[in-house]
């Protein structure tokens, strides 16, 4: 980094600057899951026809993961037009199935839960963002947890152990947790790269930037919120 301190102050006020834009588009994704979910769970037909039809319900899941899986692998010959498109695309699609949620657990619990989540999530962030510790040695042990609940889950789905359940539970809260600092940190790191752009293309770049690093905070803070609220989650009669 220079030290030059005019160079090192622009570069922080840029750092700030794509650091909040990248929370912002995180946080206005939440607002569309929240929003499109009290939409479907205020709606008989809606809930009919993307909960209750089964068929429906996978076909989303499936096309979440779809949406996912392209966006991160085309970003980079996306504009940051048509990435910021179906990132909230998929923050709608995500919200739809989502209203399951309000059918299972109590308003009370789920709004709790969610607060509990923020918390963790900006304790978490922060850390990320201000350790002067590097995080890089987390991410192969973080992403091995992951793939490890991923199988125990889909093993689970047919074994239906309730110690299993629950194992996949408490671990995939510590790897959450972990993953939303590592990942805070990760998309910091970014900024470096992209101050090092053509000038023409900076601009774009740093857009697509933000929507991918609030892809990955925004998986984040679902999954964790998913996790919590197994446990602080109070179900209806």
């Amino acid at each position: 980094m220079n030290n030059n301190p005019i160079i090192r102050n622009e570069v922080d006020k840029g750092l700030a600057a794509f650091m909040t834009k990248t929370y912002a588009w995180m946080a206005l994704a939440l607002i569309v899951t929240g929003l499109v979910s009290f939409v479907v769970v205020s709606s008989p037909q809606l809930i009919e026809a993307i909960i209750v039809n089964r068929f429906m319900f996978y076909a989303l899941l499936i096309s979440e993961v779809a949406l996912v899986w392209y966006l991160s692998s085309r970003l980079h010959t996306m504009t940051g037009a048509g990435a910021t498109i179906m990132f909230l695309v998929y923050a709608a699609l995500n919200g739809a199935t989502l209203a399951v949620i309000f059918l299972v657990y109590t308003m009370s619990s789920i709004a709790s839960t969610f607060f509990i989540t923020a918390g963790t999530f900006a304790v978490m962030s922060a850390y990320g963002y201000f350790t002067k510790k590097d995080l890089s040695s987390w991410g192969n042990l973080l992403f091995m947890g992951l793939i490890g609940i991923i199988i125990a889950s889909l093993a689970n789905w047919f074994m239906q152990s309730e110690m299993l359940y629950w194992i996949i539970t408490y671990v995939g809260v510590f790897i959450f947790v972990g993953l939303i600092a590592y990942d805070t940190q990760k998309i910091k790191n970014m900024y470096a790269g992209i101050i090092t752009t053509d000038e023409d293309e900076v601009l774009e770049v740093q857009n697509k930037s933000a929507i991918m690093g609030a892809l990955m905070l925004y998986l984040d803070f679902i999954n964790l919120f998913l996790l919590l609220l197994r446990i602080f989650g109070g179900r209806r009669n």
